[in-house]
């Protein structure tokens, strides 16, 4: 498994743009992205479990119920949800797309994110449509990561390239999200490309299992979007034998795609809403998966542990609290709990008790940008990481007048 550049434009036959069309006032900002697959793709969705979903979730399950697609068009600056014509906006972005592609309106995947409850246009897409297609190019993953960010301050790009069947294949991705993380299924949107040849259900099978360790995995705010969403084209133009059932190739396939989703699982959490830190909380010892999962994401969405980062004050007594009502079955008189970070380790929390550990040192590492939050929950083997960021003043600015 070897890290290369080029997001979703390193896997062989795709390509992808972003421009500025009018959506987003501020014209310096991009606000539609394209990703195509020169020849129609395997095609597997994941969504929010919020029950106001966006116009473009509904659009795509109609789109992708037969497991294939070419293509995806994503606008920011507006959610299209909960809007009266949303429906009828999203199915208009994926015709326009199609007749400019030359391809079926059902092949493509139509995503937007920004603000909820606006008023939406096709105008400026319909309009922007001939630069669109025309910013198409093989090294276009970082004007298309740009076109989906909404809050983020920095793209959020990742690919590998793996051997699968004998064949050199690629995965590569891109994703938006800095503020309302708190998936239950996906996570902001995601989309991944790769050049290898995997049976839709497969493909769906691999998506719908890494999310639950990975984008699941991940907290900013403990607010779960209405726009959630992680696709994941795969063209087979590496040329690969078809993954169509369970085996070493599917195993690996799943490594590579866990990979890419770990990539930007952590970007994402580094660059929550107004974050200056990136929190990642592992946790070992645990009777059970579940129990393991639980107790980190308890740990990461706790917003006392999560100021208490934010002020590097080594307040462990959160994580135990945070433990504690997670409704995971531990035994509290078993935890440890230690922090790390790139300026040393340091041991807080011995058997549920405190230790005597040094203030300043802890304050050293605690300052650094990325913080290893480290539970042992000595009741068996199971094991789990969840990322997230620290609270922080900014995230308060940013959200008291996001609309406005």
């Amino acid at each position: 498994m070897k890290q290369i550049s080029g997001g979703v434009c390193a896997a062989k036959g795709f390509t992808a743009g972003g421009i500025h069309c009018g959506i987003r006032k501020n014209r310096s900002k991009r606000d539609l992205a394209l990703i195509v697959s020169s020849s129609r793709a395997s095609c597997a969705a994941v969504y929010t479990t919020n029950l106001v979903k966006g116009a473009p979730l509904k659009v795509n399950k109609m789109h992708l119920a037969d497991g294939y697609a070419q293509a995806v068009i994503c606008n920011s600056g507006n959610a299209n949800t909960c809007n009266a014509n949303g429906i009828e906006i999203a199915e208009g972005m994926s015709l326009l797309a199609a007749q400019k592609l030359n391809i079926r309106p059902d092949d493509v995947v139509v995503a937007s994110t920004g603000v909820i409850g606006q008023p939406m246009s096709l105008l400026p897409i319909q309009n922007g449509m001939d630069e669109l297609i025309a910013s198409l190019s093989e090294d276009g993953s970082d004007r298309a990561a740009e076109g989906i960010m909404t809050t983020d301050t920095v793209r959020k790009e990742a690919a590998v390239e793996f051997d699968l069947g004998g064949k050199t294949c690629r995965m590569g991705g891109i994703a938006k999200g800095s503020g309302m993380i708190h998936p239950n299924m996906a996570t902001m949107l995601v989309f991944i490309t790769t050049d290898a040849a995997i049976a839709p259900d497969m493909l769906q099978k691999a998506l719908s299992g890494d999310v639950k360790g990975t984008f699941n995995m991940v907290s900013v705010d403990g607010d779960t979007s209405t726009n959630d969403m992680v696709v994941v084209m795969a063209n087979g133009q590496a040329g690969n034998p078809c993954v169509d059932k369970e085996g070493e190739d599917f195993d690996t396939f799943m490594k590579a795609l866990n990979t890419v989703t770990v990539a930007l699982c952590r970007m994402i959490a580094s660059d929550g809403e107004g974050a200056t830190k990136l929190l990642e909380c592992k946790v070992s010892g645990a009777k059970d998966l579940s129990a393991a999962r639980t107790v980190a994401k308890s740990v990461i969405c706790s917003s006392l542990l999560k100021a208490a980062m934010f002020g590097a004050d080594a307040n462990w007594g959160r994580v135990l609290c945070a433990i504690g009502y997670s409704g995971a079955d531990v035994d509290v008189e078993k935890i440890d709990v230690s922090f790390q970070s790139r300026a040393g380790s340091i041991e807080v929390c011995r058997g549920g008790a405190g230790v005597d550990f040094d203030e300043d040192k802890a304050k050293r590492i605690l300052s650094e940008h990325e913080i290893e939050i480290l539970i042992g929950l000595n009741m068996g083997e199971a094991s789990s990481t969840a990322w997230g960021c620290d609270l922080t003043y900014e995230y308060v600015k940013i959200n008291g007048d996001y609309r406005t």
